[in-house]
């Protein structure tokens, strides 16, 4: 099995002694490009002005993107999840909108663990009472619909996208708002976008500025979160 790819990031020089121990960003699509890796973490380092460290698990160049991918990814997370902390992590993101494996990893280590997708349903909950979910499957992850409850109000997948690195291709962006679009008209007054890889095409201001309403991306909601778990 191949290694993780690891991808080291300079400590912002603002942050405290306690940046030594970086936020863990456990990315769940495989990738040998260091720049690719850490896109998350460094949406997380400029937003939040915390440290990061990105490491993506092997074998899954397509992410998670149905039951099968999602089975095969979670020893996979909960395997790095053991090796960051043991190498100093002070808080541990997982990077997908399922949250994969998220009770698990919290079961392996001593530190907190963050799902992307229900941080995202948290945030989203504190925006608006009828959440629309952006995501890459037909349903929206079960993660996500536990938080929301009543206030999911409906789910919608970009046409022809099934995978994250679907949307890379050119045509990603205008499909994606135009299913955005949809969750909004049906009467969605906040958009939750439930796969990290929209975080990935940057997305989220576009989506606000044309439709007029909060968009919660995962990743920053997560960075959110961890920023609480990371004290001071």
């Amino acid at each position: 099995m191949p290694s993780p790819v690891s991808v080291p990031v300079p400590v912002p020089a603002s942050a405290s002694a306690a940046s030594a121990r970086p936020i863990g960003v456990i990315r769940v699509l495989t990738s040998e490009d260091p720049a690719a890796v850490a896109t998350h973490g460094t949406a997380i380092e400029e937003r939040y002005g915390l440290p990061t460290v990105s490491r993506c698990i092997p074998g899954q160049p397509h992410g998670i993107h149905d039951d099968d991918s999602e089975a095969r990814a979670e020893p996979k997370i909960v395997d790095l999840a053991r090796e960051l902390a043991d190498a100093g992590a002070r808080t541990l993101i997982i990077s997908c909108a399922a949250d994969p494996a998220l009770q698990k990893t919290r079961q392996a280590v001593g530190i907190p663990v963050i799902g992307a997708g229900s941080a995202a349903a948290a945030v989203a909950l504190g925006l608006g009472r009828r959440v629309g979910v952006l995501g890459i499957r037909d349903e929206a992850p079960p993660a996500v619909c536990a938080v929301l409850g009543d206030h999911f109000a409906a789910s919608a997948r970009p046409d022809g996208v099934h995978r994250t690195t679907d949307l890379l291709a050119p045509e990603g962006p205008a499909v994606v708002l135009e299913a955005a679009a949809g969750l909004v008209a049906s009467g969605a007054d906040t958009l939750l976008l439930a796969c990290t890889g929209l975080n990935t095409i940057g997305i989220r201001p576009l989506l606000e500025e044309r439709l007029g309403v909060p968009v919660v991306d995962p990743v920053l909601a997560a960075g959110l979160l961890a920023s609480y778990a990371y004290g001071g």
